[in-house]
């Protein structure tokens, strides 16, 4: 029997993660530095497509510790939301001192092996606003909705966002094209197949070119939405040389257009309300 596919522990990330930072030109966002860890480390689909949450895979996951543990060792900083930049100390490291990098920051936090340090503070990815709004949002509509209704939803927010037109076909035999829209922009308007997947998982790079198959001779923009991820594979595809491109929207990035949108998805400001002894004092 073939054996079950493994990710690999954090610690065995953070020197190829260290390299991908720099190979990226002294930083990256989230995104890119999974994709490149991938690229470098010849990562399986089997094992990217191995998920922790309804919306982060669980080599995502364990990256997020990586960066963490990087940042508190110094060798990596967060200057902007979702980007990191290799420091001056990160460029000096060898991969035998990133290899003690665990050991010492558990020292320094005081905790045992396993255990988070006691102000540990989560890559963005993982905080627990996303974490918690995210992964519930995204279980509603990958066990709630039927796939009519995902489709539907689709076709709303394709809606709100200045499209056209949009008609939801989702013939069988169709290659997997769900529906079509007009995007407007300025004196140009261009044709937009789009497919929807509810996804647990990854979208393959077998099923960007399905799509991309139906959408010859019809259009040449095409879009993408799961509930899931892709893979970077999957990504390479969609914009690989000589291929008409499609654009991706994962489940993260649905629920960001979600809330913006303000679909189903509601904020609430929260009042501060300080005051100032001095001013009373003066009266």
């Amino acid at each position: 029997m073939p054996s079950e596919p493994k990710v690999p522990n954090f610690d065995k990330l953070m020197w190829p993660a260290l390299k991908a930072v720099k190979a990226l030109g002294g930083s990256a966002t989230n995104d890119e530095l999974l994709d490149k860890v991938i690229e470098s480390e010849r990562i399986p689909d089997a094992v990217q497509n191995i998920m922790h949450t309804e919306r982060l895979t669980e080599l995502g996951y364990r990256l997020a510790w990586v960066k963490t543990y990087l940042g508190k060792a110094g060798a990596l900083e967060n200057p902007t939301h979702g980007v990191w930049a290799i420091t001056e100390k990160g460029k000096a490291l060898t991969a035998e001192e990133v290899e003690q990098i665990p050991a010492e920051v558990r020292k320094l936090y005081r905790v045992d092996k396993g255990k988070k340090p006691k102000d540990y503070q989560d890559a963005e990815e993982l905080s627990p606003e996303s974490k918690d709004w995210k992964d519930g949002l995204l279980a509603v509509l990958t066990s709630q909705l039927k796939p009519d209704a995902f489709e539907r939803l689709a076709q709303r927010v394709l809606r709100e966002s200045g499209f056209v037109k949009v008609e939801v076909t989702g013939r069988s035999g169709d290659g997997g094209v769900d529906g079509v829209g007009v995007l407007r922009l300025a004196l140009l308007s261009f044709q937009v197949y789009f497919q929807c997947k509810r996804y647990k998982r990854s979208v393959s790079p077998s099923e960007i070119r399905d799509f991309r198959g139906a959408m010859v001779g019809r259009t040449d923009k095409g879009l993408f939405i799961t509930t899931g991820t892709f893979t970077a594979e999957a990504k390479k595809e969609a914009t690989r040389d000589g291929a008409p491109a499609i654009d991706l929207i994962d489940g993260d990035s649905f629920c960001d257009l979600l809330k913006s949108l303000k679909l189903g998805v509601s904020t609430r400001m929260v009042e501060e309300v300080s005051f100032d002894p001095s001013w009373f004092a003066k009266i």
